[in-house]
């Protein structure tokens, strides 16, 4: 039996968030030629003529999207809960991202930040998540956070894949550390990074905070909004259920940045397409 194609998936409340990361993923999937596919959350022990009502809403919605663009548009609906079904449906539907939007501090579904690293380090799918603002033709500019940790190296594999397709440029953002141990081994990585770029192919741009010390994640999303940045991936830890280059609330700051850029999160695992130079 042939595996079943990829897809990418959109948690879907029909709120106005949930629509903008609809939009994000036709866009992308114009690119990527995969489909897209609507997936709600019902509550458990929904009554069954609630049930019909929201299938029936959800399918009208599939139409209406279905109806402006050449992109396969899917929809199914699951009793269950938010925190593990959006993981397991992702899997299960072998979805190559999955796209969701986020109010902020009032996410999918009532999400709070530290609910939504949850939901979002379930999955061993890439989420992309992203607020009200519509999305530009691909994501021509990448940022990254490099630094000293070999996790740095699992980001890159990432970064050559979205770049490739998109024909981005890829921002290199690293830390001014004051500790010399640790600035030997953020540069040690930024030199080998590059040069995987360089084989790669891949446009790149490198630049380290100015000042040392201080917020990194303050920094970085500056950094992404001065290069007017369409995306920033940042790798999560599934242990702390932080990304691992932020401490304590600056989590919410990145996922929930003012000027609306798209963050990427992704599992400390192995991407399996080969790399040259990795």
């Amino acid at each position: 039996m042939n595996p079943r194609k990829e897809i990418l998936l959109v948690p879907y409340d029909f709120s106005e968030v949930a629509d903008a990361a609809v939009k994000h993923a036709i866009d992308m999937a114009k690119t990527l030629e995969l489909p897209v596919c609507l997936f709600h959350v019902l509550e458990k022990d929904i009554k069954l003529s609630e049930k019909e009502s929201i299938n029936e809403k959800l399918e009208n919605i599939k139409e209406k999207y279905a109806a402006q663009t050449q992109v396969p548009i899917e929809c199914t609906s699951k009793e269950g809960s938010i925190f593990s079904d959006i993981a397991n449906a992702a899997e299960l539907m072998n979805a190559r991202f999955v796209v969701m939007g986020t109010h902020g501090k009032k996410g999918f579904q009532h999400l709070t930040g530290s609910y939504a690293m949850k939901v979002i380090t379930k999955s061993k799918v890439p989420f992309i998540v992203v607020q009200k603002k519509s999305p530009r033709e691909g994501y021509k500019n990448i940022v990254i956070n490099i630094d000293e940790t070999s996790e740095s190296k699992q980001k890159i594999k990432w970064a050559v894949y979205i770049a490739q397709i998109f024909n981005s440029t890829v921002h290199i953002f690293y830390p001014n550390e004051k500790d010399e141990f640790i600035s030997n081994k953020i540069n040690r990585n930024v030199a080998q990074i590059k040069s995987v770029f360089e084989k790669n192919s891949i446009a790149f741009v490198e630049h380290q905070q100015e000042e040392k010390g201080g917020h990194l994640a303050k920094y970085l999303i500056n950094y992404a909004e001065n290069v007017e940045a369409d995306l920033i991936v940042i790798m999560t830890n599934p242990d702390r259920i932080l990304p691992s280059f932020v401490l304590g609330k600056w989590d919410e700051q990145i996922l929930f940045n003012t000027a609306q850029i798209p963050v990427m999160c992704i599992n400390p695992r192995d991407l399996h397409i080969m790399i040259i130079g990795l």
